[in-house]
Parts: C-alpha cells; structure tokens; sequence
C-alpha cells in the first residue's frame, strides 16, 4: 500500500513525546500582595508623614462683630462729614435736627433734653455718655431705651413711655445733636467713664468714685 510522504511524517509526529516545556512559573509572581505594615508612632513622631493643615479662622465672629461696629461708626462720622478739631458747639450746630433719625437715638435725645437741657454743652455730652456708658458695662439693660426706662432711674418717665417734647424748639435741637455725637463717639465728654450723676444741689450717699463735675452735675463711675 502506497504511503504519502506527507501521511507519514503525520503519523510519526503522534509517536512522539511533547517536547515544549509548560511555562514556568516564577517563585513568588502570583504570591499573595502582603499588607501594608501599621504605621508606627515613631513614624509619625518623625513629622514625615504629611498632616491635614486646618486653616484659622480669618474672621472670628468677635473679631468680626468689633469690625463691623468700628465700620458702622466710621461710616456715621463720614456721613456727618465733622471738620477735625471742630468744637463741640460748631459740631452741635452742624447737627441740629428736630428728627433723631430712629426710636433709640429718641430715647438717648429725650434723656439728655429732660436731664440736663439747660446745662451747657459739655454737661449735656456727659449726660449723654453716662447712658451710652451703662449700654456698654453689662450693669444695666443693652439700649438707650432699655436704660432710659429701667425702673427707678429716670424721674421723667411716667408709664413706661417717653414724654412729650416741644420738638420745634432750640434745646431738642441741640439734644438730637449731642445723641448723635454720643452714638457716633465723635468726642468724649470730660467724665468719660461714669456711670452715675445727680445735681449738685443733692448729696446722696453712694459710694462710688467721684470723677468731675460739669455745670450743675456730678459724676461717678
């Protein structure tokens, strides 16, 4: 029987073993992936790791607060538009008005005008800053209004409401005026820390520290 030559190379390739070696596999290349080692406190004393950077605040809201205030009072000295080293009369000329622009500066402007409007200006001013000092030592209410109508304080307030005043006239005028200047600390008043006042035709027996005396008023902080 007549064999191709082809068929018998075919038949002989059968016979034979394999000869091609499987792939080897490398030691260690499918071993499992160790995990990460804990990172140790002497690493993280080293400062080598970086750290989360927490920014500070740029603007606390005290620091904030205080910001705005200082704004809102140079914005009312701007508006006003004061010549430096003006005078408290030329000021209070300047800021005559028989408006007081808002309830608590009413407030602040019916004190100093039932208080002290035949006073001279500086006494007025002082009397003025006594209500503005009470606002600020957390000893009294936190307004003008709240101090105004503290119970016992002012003989002028009758129910708990604030008086009539003649608001045509020259001396309301003049109480506007030096309740703006108080609220926008334009100037400060001879006894610029006290708290308290009464006539000098009275001597009740406080005991507080006396800290002048301007026109028919004495003043202690």
């Amino acid at each position: 029987m007549f064999v191709s030559f082809r068929s018998a190379l075919l038949v002989l390739a059968s016979l034979v073993p394999a000869s091609v070696a499987p792939a080897q596999v490398v030691p260690g290349a499918l071993a499992p992936v160790a995990a990460s080692a804990p990172i140790s406190e002497a690493l993280i004393a080293s400062n080598e790791l970086p750290r989360a950077v927490v920014p500070a605040l740029i603007d606390p809201p005290a620091a904030r607060a205080a910001t705005l205030e200082e704004q809102d009072n140079q914005q009312n000295a701007n508006d006003i538009k004061l010549v430096p080293g003006e005078s408290l009369s030329a000021m209070v000329a300047s800021l005559r008005s028989a408006d007081a622009s808002s309830h608590e500066l009413e407030c602040l402007a019916t004190a100093i005008y039932f208080e002290s409007k035949s006073e001279p200006l500086a006494g007025q001013l002082a009397v003025g800053e006594v209500l503005a000092n009470r606002v600020k030592s957390g000893r009294f209410a936190t307004s003008y209004c709240g101090v105004v109508m503290q119970r016992g304080q002012f003989s002028f307030i009758r129910g708990h409401r604030l008086p009539s005043v003649p608001r045509s006239g020259l001396q309301w005028k003049n109480a506007v005026a030096i309740a703006t200047i108080v609220d926008a600390r334009l100037m400060h008043s001879a006894a610029p820390s006290a708290l308290f006042f009464h006539a000098r035709r009275v001597s009740p027996a406080w005991h507080a520290t006396r800290v002048a005396t301007i026109g028919n008023h004495v003043f202690y902080r």
